[in-house]
């Protein structure tokens, strides 16, 4: 792709001015979304990643659009499946749901820098090394096996890297607002608001590792890949409201995330083999007859994979929630709710969590 210097810097401009009215016109002012205007703009901004991959099809041809639609698919994906561990978040440290969009809309800033860095990161590595896609192959078979057999039950509020930072950082037992610091007795406090986005960071950042590589296994082109990321983190916020409910439904997901994984892992392993260059293997010459996996049948096989998952888990959470209703008018137990569905006073939740 030819992509000017002008070019870069009208699309970070454009980007940061998104997130910039993002902020001003829907989070500054804290409340709930309601459905409808979170549909609205999660529409909105679906419609706009899709008329943009029309756009790279259309001017710098369709196999250029069909890796900026495969690369977009898979982040918008793995960015879901980052919405479960922000509800996590949020639950264990009890946000009240007015305020839940500053935290996300910080959080999603955070994940698009971290992903920048590791764009450029990325990109060099691949200009100078070749071998750096068997590093690449191999570290998204390693978290594609991690990812099927993950859990999203353990909550990184309770983890050793928060407990570290609770220990070092002097923090408020309860929220003053939306507030990241507050004076009491003449001392500088951090709130549990600030504590939360410290640990969305951190969740951000683990998240970027397999992320990147992911995409670098569907297009080489570090245009395609920012913008990829960009128009799966825009709109993330306001689907996070749309879909809340959604989320404990799609328990297939990180199954389904993980086929999808191991499918780059795989390509991106016969792409090294077919432009190999390390002595040890083939004499340092490229091993020619190794397929290549061409766009058209990544893009097919990703969105497939998504719609599989998709349907195989609302088709399971049905078939749990009809057993339930059955069970219910036998007057047996079912099963209680999670833990951020139950009605329970912010501060006290925060105050046992952190005391852990």
């Amino acid at each position: 792709m030819q992509v000017t210097p002008m070019i870069w810097l009208i699309t970070i401009a454009v980007t940061i001015l998104f997130f910039v009215y993002e902020f001003f016109a829907h989070v500054r002012k804290p409340h709930e979304p309601s459905i409808a205007e979170s549909a609205r703009w999660s529409a909105f901004y679906i419609g706009l990643a899709l008329l943009f991959g029309v756009g790279i099809g259309t001017v710098s041809g369709w196999t250029f659009g069909g890796e900026y639609f495969a690369g977009y698919l898979t982040e918008k994906a793995l960015s879901i499946d980052n919405l479960f561990v922000f509800l996590i978040v949020m639950a264990g440290f009890a946000v009240p749901k007015k305020y839940q969009q500053k935290v996300l809309m910080i959080g999603i800033i955070i994940a698009l820098i971290l992903r920048g860095g590791f764009i450029a990161v990325g990109a060099a590595l691949i200009e100078n090394f070749s071998w750096v896609f068997y590093i690449f192959g191999a570290l998204l078979l390693v978290l594609a096996y991690r990812q099927a057999f993950s859990s999203h039950e353990s909550n990184p509020a309770d983890g050793k890297f928060m407990t570290l930072v609770h220990r070092v950082l002097p923090v408020t037992d309860e929220y003053h607002q939306d507030k990241l610091t507050v004076m009491q007795g003449g001392k500088r406090f951090i709130t549990p608001m600030l504590l939360t986005i410290i640990a969305i960071g951190f969740v951000d950042l683990i998240f970027a590792v397999d992320s990147i590589p992911a995409i670098y296994g569907l297009t080489n082109e570090a245009y395609i890949v920012f913008t990829a990321n960009a128009f799966a983190l825009m709109g993330l916020r306001q689907l996070f409201f749309l879909i809340g409910g959604l989320l404990e439904r799609l328990v297939y997901l990180a199954q389904g995330l993980a086929v999808i994984l191991a499918f780059i892992g795989v390509k991106l392993v016969f792409h090294a083999l077919h432009v190999n260059e390390l002595p040890f293997i083939n004499d340092g010459q490229p091993l020619l007859w190794v397929p290549e996996i061409p766009i058209w049948l990544s893009l097919l096989f990703i969105t497939a994979t998504i719609v599989v998952a998709t349907a195989a888990s609302l088709l399971k959470t049905r078939g749990n929630e009809n057993k339930e209703d059955r069970r219910q008018m036998h007057g047996e137990p079912v099963t209680t709710a999670g833990p951020h569905d139950r009605d329970e006073d912010p501060d006290k939740t925060f105050t046992a969590n952190i005391s852990k």
